[in-house]
C-alpha cells in the first residue's frame, strides 16, 4: 500500500483533548482495517462495541463503556452488503444518542447510494432518503470523502466535511511513475472533464477528453412517457395546440479530443465500480497510441468480475484509495495499487474534536474541485 509520508500536522496528530470516543460500525473484520490506522494515528485505543447481526439477520449493537458527554466517532467502511452497512450506522448512532453522547460524528469515507443523487423517471433520490435517516437518527456531524455530487451535502441538515482524495492520488503520480512528464490526464467521458481538468493543471500536462460513448442501457422508451393519448382524451387537447418535442440525442462515434499517441494515459474518475466503460475507454486510447495506461479513482468498488476484467484487460495499473477494503481484489488482481487517506480523516477527526478550524484540510480546493 502507497501511504503518504508524515506532513506538518502529521507530527501533532496524537495531541487530542479528552472526551473521544472513536467506535468502528462493521461487523465484517475485512473493513475496520482503516478505522485501526486513524485510531493508531490519534493514539487512542477503539472504542469497545459489540456490532453483530442475529440468527433471523437483524443487526444488533451492544456498547460496551460509556459515551455520556462525549464527542463519539463513527467509522463506516462500506461493505459489499450496502444495506447491511447503513442499517449497523443507524443503529450504532441511535444508540450513542440514547446513551447521552455529547456529539456524534460520522466518518463515512464512501457515502453510498451517491449514484442515486438525481431523479430518473419514476425513481427517487435516494441519497437525500438516506441523509434524512441519518440526521433522524441522531447524526451530528459528517465526514466523507469526494461525494459523487458535491449537492449531495445539500440533502444534511448537519455540517458536512467532504474532503478530497486528490493530493494523495496526486502525489502517487508524481512519486509512483517516473515518466510523468509525458503523460496526458483522461476523462473518460465529458463528465468528468472537470475533474480531469483540475488534474491536469496540478500537474501541468495536458488533457483529452473521450466524446461518444455507448448509450446508456437505461431506455426512455419504456417508462410511457412516449406513448400516444388514448382515443376518449384526443378530443380534449385544443386543435391549435401542439407541444414541440425535444429532438432526441445521437452521440456520434467515439472519439478522442487530445493527443494521447506515444503518451502515458492517466484516467481520473471518482469511482470505479462495473469496469466497462473504463476497459472501453483505455482500448480507445491503445489504438490513438497510448503506450501505457493508468486508472486513478477515489473509491474502487471493484464489483462482480472487475479484478479478473481489469486483469484481462489493456489497463496497466488501478490506483484506488482504501475508502472501501478491495483486499481481496487485489490478490486477484495484481494491477490494483491502493493509496492511503488514513492520514486526512485522522486529522479532520482531531480539528473537530479540538474545535479547530477545518479550512487546512480545504487548501487550494476549488468550487469546481
Amino acid at each position: 500500500m502507497f501511504c503518504v509520508p508524515s506532513t506538518e500536522f502529521g507530527a501533532i496528530m496524537n495531541i487530542t483533548k479528552g472526551g473521544l470516543v472513536l467506535f468502528s460500525a462493521n461487523s465484517n473484520s475485512s473493513c475496520m482495517e482503516l478505522s485501526k490506522r486513524i485510531a493508531e494515528r490519534l493514539g487512542v485505543e477503539m472504542g469497545k462495541v459489540q456490532v453483530y447481526q442475529e440468527p433471523n439477520r437483524e443487526t444488533r449493537v451492544q456498547i460496551q463503556e460509556s459515551v455520556r458527554g462525549k464527542d463519539v466517532f463513527i467509522i463506516q467502511t462500506v461493505s459489499k452488503d450496502v444495506n447491511t452497512t447503513i442499517m449497523e450506522l443507524l443503529i450504532m448512532v441511535y444508540a450513542c444518542k440514547t446513551s447521552c453522547a455529547k456529539s456524534i460524528i460520522g466518518v463515512i469515507p464512501y457515502f453510498p447510494y451517491s449514484k442515486q443523487c438525481k431523479m430518473r423517471k419514476r425513481g427517487s433520490i435516494v441519497s437525500k432518503l438516506l441523509a434524512s435517516m441519518m440526521c433522524k437518527a441522531g447524526l451530528t456531524h459528517l465526514i466523507t470523502m469526494d461525494l459523487h455530487q458535491k449537492e449531495i451535502q445539500g440533502f444534511f441538515n448537519i455540517p458536512v466535511d467532504n474532503l478530497r482524495a486528490s493530493p494523495f492520488l496526486l502525489q502517487y503520480i508524481q512519486e509512483e511513475i517516473p515518466d510523468y512528464r509525458n503523460a496526458v490526464i483522461v476523462a473518460k467521458s465529458p463528465a468528468s472533464a472537470k475533474r480531469a481538468q483540475s488534474f491536469a493543471e496540478r500537474l501541468r500536462l495536458g488533457i483529452a477528453v473521450i466524446h461518444g460513448e455507448a448509450q446508456d442501457a437505461e431506455s426512455d422508451m419504456v417508462d410511457g412517457r412516449h406513448s400516444p393519448p388514448t382515443a376518449k382524451y384526443v378530443a380534449a387537447i385544443h386543435p391549435s395546440l401542439e407541444i414541440p418535442m425535444l429532438i432526441p440525442k445521437e452521440k456520434p462515434p467515439i472519439t478522442v479530443v487530445g493527443d494521447v499517441g506515444g503518451r502515458i494515459a492517466i484516467i481520473v474518475d471518482d469511482i470505479i465500480d462495473d469496469v466497462d466503460s473504463f476497459l472501453a475507454a483505455a482500448e480507445t486510447l491503445k489504438e490513438r497510441g497510448a503506450y501505457k495506461i493508468f486508472v486513478m479513482a477515489t473509491h474502487g468498488l471493484l464489483s462482480s468480475d472487475a479484478p479478473r476484467l481489469i486483469e484481462e484487460s489493456a489497463i496497466d495499473e488501478v490506483v484506488v484509495t482504501n475508502t472501501i477494503p478491495h483486499e481481496i481484489q487485489k490478490l486477484q488482481c495484481p494491477k490494483i495499487k491502493t493509496v492511503d487517506i488514513s492520514m486526512i480523516l485522522s486529522e479532520a477527526i482531531r480539528r473537530i474534536h479540538n474545535g479547530e478550524s477545518m479550512s487546512y484540510l480545504f487548501r487550494n480546493i476549488g468550487v469546481d474541485d
